[in-house]
């Protein structure tokens, strides 16, 4: 007589079909290699979660169609191969799931724990999304690991608080730059194009709120390039006014558009460095550009590094206490008011114009004082 299997015995089982589907979830949700379960734990989850009946040996069996299924996915073979791939899969290279001792458990794939804290950690330290926005984009990362390693990576991060736009249309206003920068949409070909945007600002009467700049014009430029610095989201755009590069920080902008006129300034742009850009501009923007030598103290040398970057700057010994910089730099009081935070340590060796203008810029100060 045929021996039947335990499971048969007692009938026709319900929702069998969604067994090795609820096993892979729960070891992909909760378990890792720390924190594996026993087949006989896993059965009572099923019988106590979702009421499915389970016998220990189906368990197993249910983990290797897992693997073989995984394999075939991924790998895009038949099953026939998959089988054979699993069979010599000695070292656990090609497995989902795993088993030691203690059971078995779901294997993090070409990634570890400390690769999804770190992306957390770039998503809520960027100024330019908001809160609930953050909160959302750290849940969809913490899928890839399992609970108990979400809980804890969720935790690490919010545990310094942040000045953060309250714009809410930021995802939308990188979504209709990317568009009108790119130059394949829908799979067609797509000439990048001109937008259009209000900017907001603060006021002191209400801090809560933002206002639009200008009394609500419309700002019309051409855009290139989204760049990241300090947290914060920018939009690298010529505009046709002024007839140069300037940038807009991307959660100040409103409304958005696309507007179909092909964009200007294409090989003003094919002569911008975006790398020494950034370094010569941020923090340090709003003034005409001119080559400056900086004479600094010895322990600034990597301060200056982190500010100058080393394209096309030049570094060299000024004496056994000093080094000198020399770089290009957009003259204006952000630029002076950093060169202030070091006091004594650093002064402008040349040209004259920018020491006379640093000189005039420190008497403005002294006077209010």
């Amino acid at each position: 007589m045929e021996k039947k299997n335990p499971e048969e015995r007692h009938g026709k089982q319900n929702n069998q079909k969604m067994k090795p589907y609820l096993v892979m979830q729960y070891l992909l949700k909760y378990t890792d290699e720390n924190n594996p379960i026993t087949g006989e734990d896993l059965a009572a989850v099923l019988m106590e979660d979702y009421g499915i009946n389970a016998e220990r040996r189906s368990i197993y069996r249910d983990i290797e169609e897992i693997n073989k299924a995984i394999i075939m996915l991924e790998q895009g073979c038949d099953i026939e191969t998959a089988e054979e791939i699993l069979a010599e899969d000695e070292y656990n290279e090609e497995k989902l799931i795993l088993k030691n001792k203690r059971g078995f458990y779901a294997k993090r794939r070409n990634y570890d724990v400390n690769d999804i804290r770190l992306l957390a950690e770039c998503i809520y330290s960027a100024k330019f999304l908001e809160k609930s926005q953050s909160n959302f984009l750290i849940d969809v990362i913490c899928e890839l690991v399992n609970e108990r390693q979400s809980e804890s990576i969720k935790h690490d991060v919010l545990l310094t608080d942040r000045v953060r736009t309250n714009n809410a249309e930021v995802m939308n206003n990188i979504a209709y730059i990317n568009e009108a920068m790119s130059k394949e949409l829908n799979g067609e070909k797509h000439i990048p194009e001109k937008i259009s945007f209000k900017y907001l600002k603060h006021t002191i009467s209400d801090m809560k709120k933002q206002v639009e700049r200008r009394q609500g014009e419309v700002y019309i430029v051409s855009p290139f390039a989204l760049l990241i610095n300090d947290g914060n989201y920018y939009l690298l755009a010529f505009d046709d006014k002024k007839q140069k590069f300037i940038h807009y920080r991307v959660d100040r902008m409103k409304n958005v558009k696309c507007l179909g006129e092909k964009r200007d300034g294409e090989k003003e742009f094919f002569n911008i460095n975006l790398e020494t850009y950034t370094q010569r501009v941020f923090s340090m923007y709003g003034g005409e550009e001119k080559r400056v030598t900086l004479r600094f103290i010895n322990p600034l040398l990597d301060t200056a590094i982190d500010r100058f970057g080393k394209k096309d700057v030049q570094y060299s010994k000024s004496d056994d206490r000093h080094f000198t910089v020399t770089a290009k730099v957009e003259i204006s009081k952000q630029f002076f008011g950093w060169l202030l935070g070091f006091g004594k340590e650093v002064k402008i060796i040349s040209p004259e114009e920018v020491k006379e203008e640093f000189a005039a810029y420190i008497d403005k100060i002294r006077d209010m004082y």
